[in-house]
């Protein structure tokens, strides 16, 4: 048993996907359908059992309300899923993922899995990266470091390519958006700038696209049944992966119609979204110092990137064509499992030299002419971290004996606006208003780690303060109580996974269906439940592979 695996996890909005560093090289660990993308999907069914993954997102259509997807995107609000009889954070859903991961990881090394790599989104804040690290406790992981994903994706990119270079990543999930700027010289990984959006991604593009149908159908989402629109949402999630220039809407019953948009129609429906995309790209530029001739290659990462329109658009931005040499999907995880190894120092990657910024300004509340609670940056966005910086704050009372140190996270003017990290107070000596002085010192490191220097100019003396954003920074109580609820469920056997997924596929495709196909698949779920009883593993394999075999020569 080797206790010391590196192991890298993509926690995708979309997709997931685990990795391993294994034989000198990044390798991708497969779920127990064989495949290396798990669908972030969570659902309970009839028997409270918990179905995560294919199992799940087959019942997107057939059972929207007991199903919840794109929930990374609501980390770090108040946002909640109820699901059956019970209510739930983004937060354990995100866990059940990493749970689903995690049991793949063990059945594939035949040994326990707990410390991890997981990647986020640059632009996730601090709340949201805690929250990250909280899933990974309730799922039994120790998440021993969060990597940026574009970061990820260079290191994977860079065990791959020799030849020094500076390059863009344009990382497009289902759910968030990061560009990042990069340097590769002498086995050294420099992030000069990354910026981002982490409310924007392809299930935007598909969110427009179920408008414009709706527009065209004459319809409104409050007229339609839960499961009526995510039939309209799936029918336009596949559409939008077409190869041709057109798209056609194949939408089932009760529609059982096509609809068609030109070109230029699914232009002006995506132009929108394609906008919110240039301003981060011209922002990490502009963070960056270099115009977009000083890029020498441009990488697209993320599933989204697939659409020529995202590539058109980037490509025309940069000057130059985007490269997928990895698949887009998966890179990720490959690159988290590359930064596992090098966290371990394997001699295949312990020359790599990696730097990355700080994604957003770290500062604190401040009067500024008269005006209370404005932000004072001391650690500006896009610094390559570690790093260090100070700046001079003075009193602003007559006979002030307190400080209050707020220590903020953001790029607005007013600290309302932006994340409060944490908070504490340092003792003066009364004098009159300005007389008194503190040097406030920022440290910051690569792991997350943000130690606040406050020095009392006329005593010398130093209060310290150490921010840990590495920690679940969650309460024991909080942890017990999440804790005991995920408890309570009921998880399937994981080798009985394969044919629930089956089964809901049947029974979505039975839904879809009329008439005689309808009826073939009747004839299916039948024969494959009877199956089931038998508890014959092999013979429900045996079933199981021949069904489909079946639905994919059918084209389904």
């Amino acid at each position: 048993m080797d206790k010391n695996l590196a192991i890298g996890i993509d926690l995708g909005t979309t997709n997931s996907a685990i990795a391993v560093w294994l034989d000198g090289k990044a390798t991708l660990i497969p779920n127990s359908l064989g495949q290396f993308l798990t669908p972030s999907v969570v659902s309970i069914d009839e028997h409270h059992h918990i179905l995560v993954g294919e199992a799940a997102y087959s019942r997107l259509i057939t059972k929207p309300l007991q199903t919840a997807s794109a929930f990374k995107r609501f980390l770090g609000t108040e946002k909640t899923y109820p699901l059956g009889e019970t209510t739930y954070t983004p937060t354990e859903l995100c866990a059940m993922i990493l749970k689903s991961l995690k049991s793949d990881a063990e059945e594939y090394l035949k040994q326990p899995v707990r410390d991890v790599v997981i990647s986020v989104p640059a632009y996730f804040n601090d709340q949201q990266r805690k929250e990250v690290r909280q899933a990974a406790e309730l799922a039994g992981l120790d998440a021993v470091r969060l990597i940026n994903e574009p970061t990820a994706a260079c290191l994977a990119y860079s065990l791959h390519e020799t030849h020094d270079r500076r390059f863009l990543v344009f990382d497009l999930g289902g759910g968030t958006f990061d560009v990042t700027v990069v340097e590769y010289q002498d086995s050294f990984i420099e992030v000069r700038a990354s910026t981002g959006d982490n409310r924007l991604g392809g299930e935007d593009f598909t969110a427009a696209l179920v408008d414009a149908v709706m527009a065209k159908l004459n319809i409104s989402a409050d007229s339609l049944a839960p499961a009526e629109l995510s039939k309209i949402v799936q029918a336009c999630e596949t559409a939008k992966k077409r190869t041709s220039a057109e798209v056609s809407v194949a939408l089932p019953e009760p529609w059982a119609q096509s609809v068609c948009f030109t070109t230029q129609e699914l232009l002006d429906i995506w132009q929108e979204t394609l906008n919110r995309l240039s301003f981060p790209i011209r922002q990490a530029l502009n963070d960056a110092r270099i115009s977009p001739d000083e890029i020498e290659e441009l990488i697209f990462v993320g599933g989204a990137t697939r659409l020529k329109e995202v590539q058109q658009m980037a490509t025309r931005l940069i000057g130059r064509f985007g490269q997928i040499s990895l698949d887009p999907d998966l890179v990720v995880a490959l690159g988290a499992a590359t930064q596992a190894a090098c966290r371990l120092r394997d001699e295949a990657v312990e020359e790599i030299v990696l730097t990355d910024v700080c994604p957003f300004s770290l500062g604190i509340a401040s009067n500024r002419e008269g005006q209370h609670g404005v932000f004072s940056p001391i650690i500006e966005r896009n610094t390559v971290i570690p790093a260090s910086r100070v700046e001079r704050f003075y009193t602003i009372h007559d006979e002030q004996d307190v400080v209050r140190i707020a220590v903020y996270q953001g790029e607005r003017v007013w600290v309302a606006e932006n994340v409060l990290i944490d908070e504490f107070e340092v003792d003066v000596n009364p004098a009159a208003a300005g007389s008194e002085s503190l040097d406030v010192r920022f440290s910051y490191d690569i792991n997350g780690l943000l130690e606040v220097d406050v020095t009392v100019v006329s005593t010398g003396k130093t209060i310290q303060k150490v921010i840990d954003r590495t920690p679940a920074g969650m309460s024991d109580a909080d942890k017990l109580s999440s804790r005991h609820r995920l408890e309570k469920l009921k998880f399937h056997p994981r080798d009985a996974l394969p044919n629930i997924t089956l089964m809901e596929k049947l029974n979505r495709l039975y839904e879809e269906k009329l008439a005689e196909e309808r009826h073939w698949i009747e004839q299916m779920i039948l024969h494959f439940s009877r199956m089931l009883e038998t508890q014959d593993d092999h013979k429900i394999k045996t079933l199981r592979d021949q069904i489909e075999s079946d639905l994919k020569a059918s084209g389904l």
